[in-house]
């Protein structure tokens, strides 16, 4: 059977605490006799379902219930005779999964699949039956959630399995809010299992599916798995845990005091808000008592605000700051910037008179629902709008597409590329280990999300795939950076491709490369390539030099009577720089910018200072280096870009190419210093060319 049972008693400990507050909990045995009751009444829906329609129409009022009769039907007639391992009959299964998902305000197609997902695998009934009496949709999830048979895979049966739930979870995410369910219910059962496989289905539940919840933004399916797999995989911990809760729950908690006055504070203000208290999980406790120590009565849970709009989380936000203290470093806005799973809230901590810190999160109604059922909130998010053509222009999947967020679409990608098992499978827990997102921006305005530390290299491969074999640097908010350099938050990222179709990336990248599609890309060139690239190399020569005429100090005056004046070709001042001169050998004086390194030496060596200023005249010298890679024609197109300007070459220098880039470094005569941008900028649009500045 896909679904394991046990019996409820067989772990004790672990089944009352771990009971959501608010969940209606089943009684699988009644249901299983209800199920076996015989057929019922075409005007009504069976007894054993009444549970279910009753939680999905307090989210969707007008649905349509038919089709859950005609589902539950077939699901109980084709599970008929098939016992769950504790002893009841197996249709409680889908009727617990749909449960779940019914209360999390899953819409009518969820369900109806939800209640024959296992039939196709456990059952004979096809999906072809499935497609003929229930239509394409509800067909195609149930094929997503089916897994692919153990006798023709092997071992390599359970990573398959994932990878075509990944598969059609790209194209429908209601595939994965099932796989979720039917984990949590499975999970919840697990105890007549042995204690290997617990063992075993808990390290998947935690690498791949706990994970997923988190990124599909499914908080209660998330927080109930974490406590269960706590529970089996560290049992030591969880009994401190619980001993700790327990401890907890004789004494006198502070948090309904707290809640009380901000209720008193709220509706002094005229807010209209709803203030609850939110006990924390096994987890959370676990993991607060290992950030703080000895926990004390405000430690164990949290304040939740409940508004109506966006503007009252603030206002909200506000008066908390105001009548309680607040801990600033404990402040996050994740309504200004939303987390890459949909998640929006204010998280604050206020520090009360008696010396308690209670912390506090504010949201509205439906940012509450989002955070607690993710997706699945969304309802059939299938049947909306499309989106406009000028949002998908943004290149920002995760507003575009909220069902199809970038960690999806990299992941999609990436699995296309890594056809051994071992190695999908592997790379998928490495993938879903990334806990956090960034977004960065590309140089043509749009956005690539990165898993956090992710660098240049990643976003090159995420912007270019395979192309990105070729890169060779990138800039980073403008400033040249090299490949292994780690990304922000909000960085602005342009990676830089040879033109060299030859080229390949280096061994080395894999040690900076974070993303499975970076290092499957990688590491499949170096296999195709053993003995690296073979660009053509260039012999070493001397610097072209191309020297003109002209010299002297420009239109710099120095305060020393008849003094040569020369502009330091170090840092080539111009007009309006600010500048100091110094005396040097036979009584010239040479004027450097104030911030070149040169005048903090001179000055370290005691050469006289000399007061310079700019002339009335325009014209100005200064020196600009260019870096390009190498390609025939460039010295003349750099040429001739910089004499349609009107500026004048004094002197020019070439530098043999390395790893394909040359360098190109140019004195230029200037009608005006103000023609200095517009020249810089005529130059970095040649083509080949990605960075100019000054000397």
């Amino acid at each position: 059977m896909s679904a394991e049972a046990t019996n409820p008693e067989a772990r004790p400990e672990v089944r009352p605490e771990l009971r959501r507050r608010g969940r209606t909990r089943i009684d699988l045995r009644r249901l299983g006799r209800a199920a076996l009751l015989g057929p019922t009444p075409r005007d009504r829906l069976p007894d054993a379902i009444g549970h279910v329609a009753e939680a999905h129409r307090a989210h969707h009022p007008d649905a349509d219930l038919s089709i859950l009769r005609r589902a539950y039907v077939l699901a109980e007639s084709s599970h008929r005779g098939q016992m769950r391992k504790s002893g009841e009959p197996y249709i409680t299964h889908p009727l617990a999964v749909t449960l779940i998902l019914a209360e999390l305000g899953a819409e009518t197609t969820t369900l109806t699949a939800s209640l024959l997902h296992d039939t196709v695998e456990d059952t004979d009934v096809t999906l072809d039956q499935v497609r003929a009496e229930f239509g394409d949709e509800v067909c195609f999830i149930v094929d997503g959630v089916t897994k692919v048979e153990k006798i023709d895979y092997g071992a390599a049966a359970e990573p398959e399995t994932f990878r075509k739930m990944l598969v059609a979870t790209g194209n429908d995410v209601r595939v994965m809010s099932i796989k979720l369910a039917d984990r949590l219910h499975n999970m919840r059962t697990l105890g007549v299992m042995r204690p290997e496989k617990q063992a075993r289905i808990a390290k998947v539940t935690r690498d791949v599916l706990i994970p997923l919840a988190e990124r599909l933004g499914v908080q209660a399916l998330k927080t109930e798995l974490e406590d269960l797999v706590f529970a089996i995989l560290h049992p030591e911990e969880y009994e401190r845990t619980r001993a700790l809760i327990a401890a907890h729950a004789g004494e006198a908690d502070p948090l309904p005091g707290i809640a009380d006055s901000v209720r008193a504070v709220l509706r002094d203000a005229g807010i209209a808000a709803e203030v609850q208290v939110r006990p924390r999980h096994f987890v959370s406790v676990h993991r607060v008592a290992l950030k703080r120590g000895e926990l004390r009565g405000s430690d164990f849970g949290r304040i939740l605000v409940l508004v109506g709009e966006n503007a009252d989380c603030y206002g909200v936000l506000g008066e908390l700051h105001t009548c309680f203290t607040p801990v600033v470093s404990e402040f996050k806005d994740f309504i200004a910037a939303p987390k890459f799973n949909l998640y929006q809230s204010l998280h604050t901590a206020v520090a009360t008179p008696d010396g308690y810190v209670a912390e506090v999160i504010v949201r509205t109604r439906q940012m509450h629902r989002v955070a607690e059922a993710g997706v699945i909130a969304l309802g059939n998010p299938y049947t909306a709008p499309a989106p406009s053509a000028a949002a998908a222009a943004d290149g920002d999947e995760e507003r575009v597409d909220p069902t199809r967020p970038g960690w999806l679409a990299r992941l999609l990608d990436w699995q296309r590329s890594a056809p051994d098992p071992d190695a999908f499978w592997s790379g998928l827990r490495a993938e879903l280990a990334q806990d956090r997102e960034i977004t960065v921006f590309r140089a043509d305005g749009g956005t690539l999300g990165l898993p956090a530390g992710a660098t240049c290299i990643d976003a090159a491969y995420a912007q270019y795939g395979e192309t990105a074999h070729g890169c060779i640097g990138a800039r980073v908010n403008g400033r040249l950076a090299s490949l292994g350099t780690r990304l922000s938050d909000g960085d602005t990222v342009q990676p830089l491709l040879a033109q060299d179709s030859s080229s390949g990336p280096a061994a080395e990248w894999l040690e900076h490369a974070e993303t499975q599609a970076a290092r499957i890309a990688i590491s499949s060139w170096l296999r195709d390539h053993p003995d690296g690239a073979t660009p053509t190399t260039t012999p070493a020569r001397a610097p072209l030099s191309v020297v003109g005429a002209r010299g002297g100090g420009g239109n710099a005056v120095a305060d020393l009577p008849d003094a040569t004046v020369r502009l330091a070709g170090c840092c080539t001042p111009v007009p309006p720089d600010e500048v100091a001169g110094f005396v040097v050998r036979g009584g010239a004086v040479t004027v450097h910018r104030v911030e070149c390194a040169a005048v903090a030496q001179m000055r370290s060596l005691g050469r006289t200072s000399v007061a310079v200023h700019w002339r009335a005249t325009a014209d100005c010298r200064v020196t600009l280096t260019a870096e390009s890679f190498g390609r025939p024609h460039l010295l003349a197109d750099l040429t001739e870009a910089i004499a349609r300007q009107g500026v004048e070459v004094v002197s020019a220098t070439v530098e043999p190419p390395v790893e394909q880039r040359v360098r190109h470094t140019y004195t230029l005569q200037l009608p005006d210093a103000s023609v200095l941008p517009a020249l810089m900028r005529a130059m970095r649009d040649v083509p080949g060319v990605y960075d100019v500045d000054r000397a």
